[in-house]
């Protein structure tokens, strides 16, 4: 049966994207504990086996049932369009303990034998401490498994906001919907998800975040009940070149047409990324790729926009037609 989310005039006016360390460090320790998510994964999975091996993260699998409800309090929806990590965990460290056992509780329910179990009774008698201990694993996660490739997810989840931001402003949110995923139906300012479950809400003027994810493919998830602001998740574009390694060369005919260090900054720009994550990658100063930057864009073969703090950088046509040609 489909998730049926029913929008008003207001709903159409407060709909927009985001993205979320938080969400994609749940759906990584829920990738851990599923193999049918596994696929476009094995690289990461292979090197962050041994770290992963080092925290039990069985209080959060008992929270991530197969078929049935996780807890709202601690993946809560994105606080904002590009909310770091540290902020997204400080409000999770600050929700309301007798709420979050509530939700906790039911999480629990949907899990086979967890809530009768040693483990969940000990969660759900200590609600204040429930929160800390629960909080302090998610961060322990998120700086052993995500962390490290962070740069590489927010600029492959960057470019899948910034596609569908221009293809909303051509088709609008209905001709965007089934776009985005088949499993996504638009009729009469009703939106349907075929997903796990039967869920009908009216949005009442809040509007729909949406949430590209690297981690939640093959699934698509329509979340979160009142009063928090309806999310719809889907699986960003480009999941299965995430983790092949860029070349670590310039194609000889690029660089003799622009020079090195500008011909390496077009070829490693294969997905919006900042100044910085350029730098990173290629090990030039942060004042010479800015430098390179600001010659291609001049000269027609970048352009740049501004995301939340900062400002990403990606091809322009012509750019993409030069770089693709001489490789």
């Amino acid at each position: 049966m489909p998730s049926l989310l029913h929008f008003g005039e207001d709903d159409l006016l407060n709909c927009r994207f985001a993205v979320s360390p938080l969400w994609e460090t749940l759906e990584a320790v829920r990738t851990l504990n599923r193999p049918a998510r596994q696929g476009y994964h094995a690289h990461w999975l292979r090197r962050i086996r041994a770290a992963a091996a080092g925290l039990d993260l069985a209080p959060l699998w008992m929270l991530m049932p197969h078929r049935g409800y996780s807890p709202d309090w601690l993946g809560r929806p994105p606080i904002g369009p590009a909310a770091g990590f540290e902020e997204e965990i400080a409000a999770v460290r600050a929700a309301d303990p007798e709420a979050a056992r509530e939700e906790t509780a039911r999480s629990l329910a949907d899990t086979p034998g967890a809530l009768a179990s040693a483990r969940g009774r000990a969660l759900l008698e200590d609600p204040v401490r429930m929160v800390g201990e629960l909080a302090d694993l998610v961060e322990a996660a998120w700086h052993t498994l995500l962390e490290p490739d962070w740069p590489r997810l927010r600029a492959l989840l960057e470019a899948d906001v910034s596609f569908h931001s221009r293809r909303l402003a051509e088709v609008g949110l209905g001709g965007l919907l089934p776009e985005i995923d088949p499993r996504f139906g638009w009729r009469a300012r009703t939106l349907a998800v075929e997903w796990k479950g039967l869920h009908e809400r009216d949005l009442a003027g809040q509007g729909l975040v949406l949430m590209p994810s690297v981690f939640i493919w093959p699934d698509v998830v329509s979340s979160y009940d009142p009063p928090w602001q309806p999310t719809l998740v889907y699986p960003a574009r480009g999941i299965g070149g995430l983790w092949a390694e860029p070349s670590d060369r310039a194609p000889d005919p690029l660089v003799r047409l622009l020079g090195r260090g500008r011909a390496a900054v077009l070829t490693a720009l294969a997905e919006p990324a900042t100044t910085t994550d350029l730098a990173r990658r290629l090990g030039l100063a942060p004042s010479s790729v800015s430098a390179h930057l600001a010659t291609l864009r001049d000269a027609g073969l970048l352009t740049s926009r501004r995301y939340g703090h900062q400002v990403l950088y990606e091809h322009t046509p012509l750019g993409l037609a030069l770089a693709s040609a001489a490789g």
